[in-house]
């Protein structure tokens, strides 16, 4: 493919984008019909020996690959958390390919790193985050871009390793055997904590680095989030047990419900001597983009003792999938633990400490260029455009809320509206948890297998719940949330009235 071919493909590859998102709202159905093994009987069996034409190759898109999709940018995706899109995102994803690189040093590309640096400043700003996590700290805090929130969270894991063997070794001798001896006797006795609420990927880190991971409970009693009490308990049995608690993810907006961690006891609890060396990470994957609403900002002063923050703006913030912001107070705990400088990565720049180099924040070498999206994205909206679409999500759930309370009779809220979720259970007043398990999972369904609006389900402590996030689209309007509710409530009438 020339120029000349590029340029006539690319105008019709934007004629479809465009077109898609114009009539997203409009299509059938949310989920794809496709069975499992769909695509493989409609292709060939290797690749083509000569080169095709972009004819052949755009209307095997439109045949196979289209039918295939699941619309995450319909009004009527409600599932999961969102991951929202917009098209100065798009256009910056078209520079970045086109600027293709490593980017792994400074000297690779000096825009690439130094926009990173400048737009994650911004971000943290928006975010009202505390002024350690800026690059210009005195704590020498900054911001990095990784793939995802679990990236983020094995990052820090593997940080924060590192520092608390250094600290427990500090007293040992320098590459003696004494040291190395004492360095593998910890290892097997560290611990990574998460609530029984926190994502997966905290177990996940725990799992990749070798380490235990034992949960801190979140009862219904509490919100479904950890507090500090609880924290301290399963602190003091660990350390009973002889092992050696070293990292916790704290959250703000869980995945089941949206809670928030109880940051000001947890704080508390670890400000003892006993457990101060204990990494705290907040992981606000979803959630966090709400800090950037002034009425959600009080929850950000405690984050200013701990280690770090992540937030996904290609959750809620318009920014294409993948970007995944990440802070921490010190950058050099990050540097430490994963800088490594053969011969062929080093250059006068990097030698003279003048510049950052974003391969000691994170475990890959190579890196994308994904901060022109986010800086195209803040620029094109402006930090008001941004709250805006934010309020929206946050308005739609309050109203999805109110149309289930009208309806007591069919459905009880669990949790919510919180940050545009809102959790519930579908069936008759004074039922009984197995009953209301059986018809919730039935409604959900139905409700997905007709494919019209799409939802995941939960369980909360043996509770089968229905979570309905209303932050999905660059389209937030009330006609979609009456839809998903007229939807929703049908099902549930037909499932309560049956015999």
């Amino acid at each position: 493919m020339d120029s000349s071919e590029f340029r006539a493909a690319a105008k019709e590859a934007v004629e479809d984008i465009t077109n898609y998102y114009d009539t997203i709202a409009s299509q059938p159905k949310v989920v794809s019909s496709v069975t499992p093994g769909y695509l493989r009987p409609l292709l060939p069996t290797s690749a083509p020996e000569a080169p095709e034409p972009w004819s052949a190759i755009h209307a095997d898109l439109q045949a196979h690959i289209v039918p295939g999709i699941t619309h995450w940018q319909s009004p009527s995706f409600h599932a999961f958390f969102p991951c929202t899109s917009s098209y100065p995102a798009m256009l910056a994803e078209l520079y970045s390919n086109a600027f293709n690189g490593a980017h792994f040093n400074w000297i690779c590309s000096p825009a690439v790193t130094e926009l990173e640096t400048i737009v994650l400043d911004w971000l943290a700003q928006l975010l009202a985050l505390p002024e350690p996590y800026l690059s210009t700290s005195s704590s020498r805090g900054g911001g990095v871009l990784h793939g995802s929130a679990s990236e983020a969270i094995l990052t820090v894991m593997v940080a924060a390793r590192d520092r608390f063997l250094r600290a427990a070794t500090a007293h040992l001798p320098d590459d003696s055997d004494e040291k190395e001896d004492e360095t593998w006797r910890l290892r097997s006795k560290l611990v990574a904590l998460g609530s029984e609420a926190a994502h997966s990927s905290t177990k996940k880190a725990a799992q990749v680095l070798g380490v235990r991971f034992a949960t801190v409970p979140a009862p219904a009693s509490a919100g479904y989030r950890m507090t500090g009490a609880a924290l301290a308990s399963t602190l003091a049995a660990l350390r009973a047990r002889g092992l050696e608690p070293f990292y916790l993810t704290a959250t703000l907006g869980t995945t089941d419900t949206c809670a928030v961690d109880d940051f000001s006891g947890i704080r508390d609890t670890l400000s003892s001597s006993s457990s101060d060396g204990v990494w705290v990470h907040v992981d606000a994957a979803y959630a966090g983009s709400a800090l950037a609403l002034p009425a959600n900002q009080h929850l950000t002063p405690p984050l200013a003792g701990f280690h770090s923050f992540n937030v996904n703006p290609h959750k809620w913030m318009l920014t294409n999938f993948d970007c995944s912001a990440l802070w921490v107070r010190d950058r050099a705990w990050l540097v430490e633990s994963l800088s490594i400088k053969p011969a062929y990565l080093r250059n006068q720049f990097s030698e003279a400490g003048l510049v950052t180099d974003y391969r000691d924040w994170q475990i890959p070498l190579g890196r994308r260029f994904r901060s022109l999206k986010l800086w195209f994205v803040m620029r094109a909206y402006g930090a008001a455009g941004i709250r805006e679409h934010l309020q929206k999500g946050v308005d739609q759930g309050e109203r999805f809320a109110s149309l289930l309370r009208a309806r007591a009779d069919v459905f009880d809220i669990v949790t919510g509206p919180r940050f545009a979720l809102v959790v519930f259970t579908v069936g008759r007043p004074g039922w009984d948890t197995q009953r209301r398990n059986a018809v919730t999972e039935r409604v959900l369904e139905e409700v997905n297998g007709r494919g019209e609006i799409y939802l995941t389900p939960t369980t909360l402590q043996g509770v089968y719940v229905i979570r309905v996030c209303t932050a999905s689209s660059l389209v937030i309007e009330d006609k979609y949330t009456q839809k998903a509710f007229d939807i929703i409530v049908a099902a549930a009438e037909r499932n309560l009235n049956e015999k």
